[in-house]
């Protein structure tokens, strides 16, 4: 099946590691310019950039620095001309402490609900001049079974990512009347990459008995339903959630 993404320039935030890795990868076996951005490791950026070959541009994004977003647009559109498609998979873990949730301090528990939401919030407000200019694009929204599953811990991350199902939702019905711009989420469960292995050792055997497999997913099989949705093959799942989670 042809993607339709050849030569389309392609934003996957957080690409450095972890699933943004893979899926910068499968991203550039459809022939498309992959932005790999990193926070804080230029190094595992290079690599990846490496691995994908020319189409690769290398370029730094923290989602929780103010400016950041339209500073990152900016300088795609002057590389590139174009900005295609947006994956907002870089992600904000929160701080693990023995405290309940109503226990932490602000500064602990904040910067995980605020990068998570107000990093790919700016970040969608960013693309969608050029997208709408276009009169094409694609929004993919990485998002976690935690949102829905939760989890001790992780209250606030939830939180963040269940605002972003209804931020795409929305967004969907704004960008869709003004061409064929599609916003969707992808919502994973806990998924095996080569950054993770120390979460899967403590509490892999636990969610892969909640699975139809009896096993966890790994970013390979995750990547290629993320890549049609963020296609032009997909011409018609907008507005949705869609669960990548191997049945857990």
């Amino acid at each position: 099946m042809d993607l339709g993404l050849q030569d389309r320039t392609v934003i996957v935030t957080g690409a450095s590691g972890g699933i943004g890795r893979r899926l910068a990868a499968a991203f550039a076996r459809e022939e498309a310019t992959i932005v790999v951005t990193y926070r804080s490791s230029r190094e595992n950026a290079d690599r990846v950039a490496a691995e994908l070959g020319e189409a690769a541009i290398v370029t730094r994004y923290d989602q929780a620095e103010e400016g950041a977003a339209d500073a990152l647009v900016t300088d795609v559109l002057h590389r590139t001309g174009r900005v295609d498609v947006l994956v907002n998979n870089a992600v904000q873990w929160p701080e693990l402490t023995p405290a309940t949730f109503d226990q932490i301090a602000d500064e602990s528990w904040l910067p995980a609900l605020r990068g998570n939401i107000e990093g790919a919030i700016r970040l969608s407000r960013a693309v969608a001049a050029p997208m709408r200019a276009a009169g094409w694009g694609r929004l993919v929204y990485i998002s976690s079974n935690l949102a829905t599953e939760g989890s001790t811990g992780f209250e606030y991350y939830g939180a963040a990512k269940a605002a972003l199902h209804g931020f795409s939702r929305s967004a969907a019905f704004s960008l869709g009347v003004d061409g064929d711009i599609l916003s969707n989420v992808a919502l994973l469960g806990l998924t095996r990459t080569e950054t993770n292995t120390h979460i899967i050792e403590h509490t892999g055997d636990q969610w892969a008995e909640r699975s139809p497999l009896g096993r966890l997913i790994d970013a390979d099989e995750v990547a290629p339903a993320i890549v049609f949705l963020a296609s032009a093959a997909n011409t018609g799942i907008t507005g949705q959630i869609v669960q990548v989670t191997g049945g857990m």
